[in-house]
């Protein structure tokens, strides 16, 4: 298969050929795991169609510089590499261990996030710039060694500093009696901002334990890291305000929510790209997968989860 500039308007090609290597590999996926080990069948024809993807990605990004390609040829050929990366994952996965409800509608949800990200690895905009988080052990220790400094200079007794240390160290034993993870989905910098982006696919009747993690982190970065970050969360559905748990966060004031389209009409302004337009002229999963898989997804009324 021939790397260039246009692959993003060969989308057939692109299937035929990441089929075709699938395929290979799910002969010897079979040769290795009898039919009862279906979940690692999965794993593994996972595993190497992610792998025959990202061969094709290393060389689109070579040619790219080689051949100066825009900014746009790039970031919309790994676009279209990414969701024919991802149609003939589902196949072979549907082939492995057929989905049911409840995982195939997650997995539909999961593959949103990386596929959003394109934008903001491979942005239109020159001044996108993706940045590491701090580390939560690294924001505790600024905040300690300046609280601490603070106490012992306050004109108390001793015997009153001490105290007030004691009662700090434990406030702190209560902040950290969990792990707390200050990364989030996607970190970037735009305009001498800090933005803190966490993707979901939708909210549920299950989502307390981490509408909880997100107001706690949000709140550390607004409040203690607080220059220049901003928070923002990306929801793929049009939720309802009936969703108490998004109806909290939006309250909370520390995150900035995005639904549905909203959610694209940000990702086009940091990036410069309208993700929403070129989902709309090419993502057509009921026409591309496999009519093998489609009439499946059909008998188990799956088909109503392909939409982004």
């Amino acid at each position: 298969m021939e790397i260039t500039n246009t692959l993003h308007q060969q989308k057939t090609m692109l299937l035929d050929h990441l089929r075709s290597r699938a395929t290979e590999s799910f002969g010897e996926v079979e040769r290795t795991y009898g039919v009862q080990d279906y979940r690692k069948r999965s794993d593994l024809i996972n595993k190497k169609i992610f792998n025959s993807s990202n061969n094709i990605k290393t060389q689109l990004f070579q040619q790219s510089i080689n051949q100066s390609w825009s900014k746009d040829d790039l970031l919309k050929n790994m676009l279209m590499l990414t969701y024919c990366t991802y149609v003939v994952m589902i196949e072979f996965r549907n082939r492995a261990w057929q989905y049911e409800y409840m995982t195939f509608s997650r997995r539909i949800g999961e593959l949103w996030e990386p596929f959003c990200k394109l934008c903001f690895s491979y942005p239109i905009r020159t001044d996108v710039e993706l940045f590491e988080p701090p580390l939560f052990a690294e924001v505790k220790e600024i905040l300690q060694t300046e609280i601490r400094t603070f106490i012992n200079n306050l004109n108390i007794e001793n015997e009153e500093k001490l105290q007030l240390l004691a009662y700090y160290d434990k406030v702190w034993s209560l902040v950290t009696s969990g792990e707390i993870k200050l990364e989030l989905d996607l970190h970037f910098r735009l305009d001498g901002r800090n933005f803190n982006v966490d993707f979901k696919s939708g909210f549920q009747s299950n989502e307390k334990g981490n509408t909880n993690r997100l107001l706690l982190v949000a709140s550390i970065y607004k409040n203690i890291i607080a220059i220049n970050n901003e928070c923002l969360l990306f929801v793929r559905a049009d939720e309802a305000d009936n969703n108490n748990y998004l109806k909290t966060i939006k309250r909370s004031g520390i995150w900035d929510v995005y639904c549905g389209h909203e959610a694209y009409t940000k990702i086009q302004e940091f990036t410069g790209f309208n993700l929403s337009q070129w989902i709309e002229d090419n993502i057509k999963w009921e026409d591309d997968l496999a009519a093998e898989t489609h009439s499946i997804f059909i008998q188990n009324d799956l088909v109503k989860y392909l939409s982004w």
